[in-house]
């Protein structure tokens, strides 16, 4: 998809007209995806150029302490050079602070309509377990059916944990196995013995079925708000 620079509102010429134009067009382009019920890649893009312009406003050596992975070392170094010219010129400054500020209030708006995307479809999923489940469920398979009820998608999943700011958070990897046509026969204890079967390397695997009555697309809105659940859901289990 069409996204901005890490730098965008720093960048070329500095004039509000321009980069309200820019910014403008790029969440013109975000919400074509969210009125297609398309939440990812562009939900967490726009979170990211959210957080990144909020963190420039507040911080001034945001880089360093807030986006040390996102953003190259170049983009650091740029970034620096960019703000050292800037804050020298109050003109420039003034208008760089007004083209955050009316950044920070469009973005926001944007931001959440794809959120009440996403938390619409999160209550409308269902997940419960298949059978009866191992001790060890960081790993396993989820079967996934949508609002078409004419398929079920079974997926791999992995879980971790990762440290951050001192605070542990869960992570999920998913990898698509196989799909499969609904029918008296392809239920989701047949699918289960099915994986079992044929895929020895998870011998007692954990399994969960999530459905939902929503017909959106799987890729971009059903399985990546299904693995954020899965893992809030797997959490207080």
């Amino acid at each position: 998809m069409k996204s901005l620079s890490e730098t965008w509102f720093t960048e070329g010429y500095i004039d509000f007209e321009l980069k309200k134009y820019t910014l403008l067009a790029y969440l013109q382009h975000v919400n074509s995806f969210f009125s297609e019920n398309k939440l990812y890649p562009p939900l967490a893009d726009i979170i990211f150029h959210y957080n990144n312009i909020i963190a420039f406003r507040e911080n001034r050596k945001f880089l360093q302490e807030h986006f040390p992975k996102q953003l190259t070392e170049i983009s650091m170094k740029k970034l620096q050079l960019e703000y050292e010219r800037i804050i020298e010129d109050d003109e420039l400054m003034k208008e760089l602070e007004e083209i955050v500020q009316y950044s920070a209030t469009k973005i926001k708006s944007t931001i959440q309509n794809g959120a009440e995307i996403y938390e619409f479809v999160e209550a409308k999923l269902t997940i419960e377990p298949v059978g009866l489940l191992p001790l060890d469920t960081h790993e396993g398979y989820l079967l996934i059916g949508d609002g078409h009820f004419n398929t079920t998608s079974a997926y791999e999943y992995h879980l971790t944990i990762y440290e951050k700011h001192n605070e542990k958070y869960r992570g999920i990897r998913t990898d698509f196995i196989q799909q499969w046509k609904r029918s008296v026969s392809n239920t989701a204890e047949n699918i289960k013995g099915e994986l079992i079967r044929n895929r020895k390397e998870l011998p007692n695997p954990a399994v969960y079925s999530i459905e939902t009555e929503l017909a959106y697309p799987m890729e971009e809105t059903l399985l990546p708000v299904a693995k954020r659940s899965f893992v809030k859901y797997i959490s207080v289990a």
